[in-house]
């Protein structure tokens, strides 16, 4: 065990310096691997050793997956068994193995979720919830057309600064997944909003002025996005909107209103800060299922 907990570190290590996995998808390999592990050990023999990761073979790897089907979603098991590709895929490159045990694996297909939306007239609801006599219902506000303008995620919004704003190119600097930086286009709305803010709500709530965090919580640091989330759903209750949303609603609408308007899907890919636009393609299907209804209620032979 003690030799695979300095393999699994190694390949931890490659991902991070070659890839620039975040800190979560780190921990969840870590995890799927030591599940793996756990398992091998499991089956060993009484008085017999455990099987190496190293020496896993493809009937093990199989009735691993096998092993969990009561227990666990097909799309956790999914997921662990692509976090085991990837581990003996880079074994097999570093030379450690001459097989890969994984290789003629395979799992049901796992049919995508569709990502919860808004439609347009929602978020236009959504967008108009926070009290504006308040410096914190202008911030929301601003928080809110940031988000669905500019496609962020809500760990990129809260972790922004003043400095990755330019107004006069309608642009902002976005750190996201990995360290990866990327130039996003705003639209005027969110620049007339972030132009409101800075000017009349940001000196409201901030006492040191200095400070970077373009949107602050308390004591004048950034937002946390827990706090952020809790103000979102506080909104979508004063707007009406009873759908159940996540932290990702605003960014799924944004993309799919881009697609539903004509946007190249590789446009939203780099928008979005897809690496693979095999991630980007899932919002391809939730603009096919709008069609499909818009088509079902209004066309006479729908």
């Amino acid at each position: 065990m003690k030799d695979d907990e300095t393999l699994v570190a190694a390949f931890l290590d490659t991902l991070w310096l070659e890839r620039g996995a975040s800190d979560n998808t780190l921990g969840a390999y870590r995890s799927d691997l030591e599940s793996w592990q756990w398992w091998l050990l499991e089956q060993q023999e009484s008085g017999g050793e455990a099987t190496p990761l190293l020496e896993a073979t493809p009937v093990q790897v199989q009735a691993f997956c096998d092993s969990r089907r009561e227990s666990h979603a097909l799309r956790s098991t999914a997921r662990l068994l692509s976090a085991l590709r990837r581990f003996y895929r880079w074994a097999l490159a570093e030379g450690m193995i001459e097989a890969d045990p994984v290789h003629e694996v395979r799992l049901p297909r796992v049919i995508p979720s569709l990502p919860g939306t808004l439609d347009e007239e929602e978020v236009e609801r959504l967008l108009e919830a926070p009290d504006l006599e308040t410096a914190i219902g202008l911030r929301d506000r601003t928080m809110l057309e940031v988000l669905y303008g500019a496609g962020l995620r809500i760990s990129e919004l809260v972790g922004l600064r003043v400095d990755a704003l330019n107004l006069r190119q309608g642009v902002v600097r976005v750190i996201g997944k990995g360290d990866r930086e990327r130039l996003v286009p705003l639209g005027e709305e969110a620049c007339d909003w972030l132009s409101r803010w800075l000017s009349a709500g940001r000196p409201a709530m901030m006492a040191d002025q200095t400070r970077p965090a373009l949107f602050p919580g308390r004591h004048d640091k950034a937002m946390t996005r827990q706090t952020f989330w809790h103000r979102i759903r506080r909104h979508a209750v004063t707007a009406g909107i009873d759908k159940p949303l996540s932290p990702h609603t605003l960014r799924h609408a944004f993309a799919t209103h881009l697609l539903n308007h004509g946007a190249n899907l590789r446009v939203v890919q780099l928008l979005l800060g897809h690496r693979d636009l095999s991630t980007t393609q899932i919002y391809t299907h939730v603009a096919q299922a709008r069609l499909e209804r818009l088509h079902a209620e209004h066309h006479p032979r729908g």
